[in-house]
């Protein structure tokens, strides 16, 4: 899934399977506020998410003043590769305000956008962190291979920066567009400020705790968290190009990995769940074998959680436990 960038890797050229990304348009729709949403003081805002990482942040911004559209909201669907219906053009159709991940994880979404909201402002998580916009693969000349490894991470909701850029520019385009719902919208960001203070808090505690120490994983959608954290990442570099480009790794590029893990060169393994293949697999049982603590992080929202804060702060929990921080 990168929803993880996909880790197409493969030990006897057996393409990895995507146990879950972000669910099909088939399973969103608008969603309602928030239970604690107070009355809209006006029109609510028409807001089209492109999945459901953001989705949940948004509708918290937004509470009643917010009719919210996530078109990918469970599991099944890679971003990636998802190849949009004329129904999700549709939704696209009165959208006020489009939340997007951006780079080159929803490109589909953009180009959506363009096409049936070419009014609508057009929030970027990915732009916003300073990344790069999408590229339109298309045009890609014939033979030559885009290297994702180059435009960076796109999974910026795994960073604490990027999270709070977005809630900041998402409140600020709701205002301008309901300027009447100035106070609830500002209200609705003290809110969610409050909401996330056990993510701040388990961040800051783990950062005091355990810069420096190492970890290997096996995609990069963790990466980020784990920068922000002072964690450092000891993932051989060629397989972190061949999982950036969604590539098989070297024979070579793969024992390195195994061999960081069974010389416990790393202090623990981000494992997403959401891939599945022989070669994960290899490297999650060579990880326990060598007694390397196996942390499991998902690309998206996890199935059941509350919220986006539920979720990051499960996940940092079980990281901060196997590098044995309080938190």
């Amino acid at each position: 899934m990168s929803i993880a960038t996909r880790l197409a890797v493969t030990l006897l050229a057996a393409p990895l399977v995507l146990a879950g990304c972000a669910g099909s348009s088939d399973d969103a729709g608008a969603s309602s506020a928030p239970a604690d949403a107070a009355p809209c003081p006006t029109t609510p805002v028409e807001v089209v998410v492109s999945v459901d990482q953001w989705g949940d942040v948004v509708r918290d911004l937004g509470g009643a003043c917010a009719k919210v559209t996530t078109l990918l909201a469970s599991s099944s669907v890679d971003p990636h590769d998802y190849e949009p219906s004329p129904a999700d053009a549709a939704k696209f159709a009165g959208a006020q305000l489009v939340v997007v991940n951006g780079g080159h994880y929803d490109e589909w979404a953009a180009k959506l956008a363009a096409g049936s909201a070419p009014e609508a402002p057009i929030v970027d998580a990915v732009l916003l962190s300073g990344g790069e916009a999408g590229h339109d693969h298309d045009h890609d000349e014939a033979g030559h291979d885009h290297d994702h490894a180059a435009e960076g991470n796109p999974h910026v909701w795994y960073s604490p920066t990027a999270v709070t850029g977005v809630a900041d520019a998402v409140t600020s385009k709701l205002t301008e567009l309901a300027p009447d719902a100035a106070d609830y919208f500002a209200e609705r960001r003290g809110a969610w400020t409050e909401s996330m203070k056990p993510y701040d808090a388990a961040i800051a505690a783990i950062k005091q705790g355990a810069t420096g120490k190492t970890y290997a994983a096996t995609e990069s959608v963790f990466d980020d968290m784990a920068a922000a954290l002072g964690l450092r990442n000891g993932t051989p570099q060629g397989y972190q190009t061949a999982s950036s480009n969604e590539a098989d790794p070297s024979p070579a590029d793969l024992d390195a990995f195994l061999t960081v893990l069974r010389d416990k060169q790393v202090d623990v393994l981000i494992y997403n769940t959401q891939t599945e293949g022989s070669v994960p697999e290899q490297i999650r049982q060579t990880a326990e074998s060598a007694g390397v603590p196996v942390v499991e992080v998902t690309e998206t929202v996890a199935p059941g959680t509350d919220s986006f804060e539920a979720w990051q702060v499960a996940q940092l929990t079980s990281l901060a436990k196997a590098l044995g921080v309080a938190v």
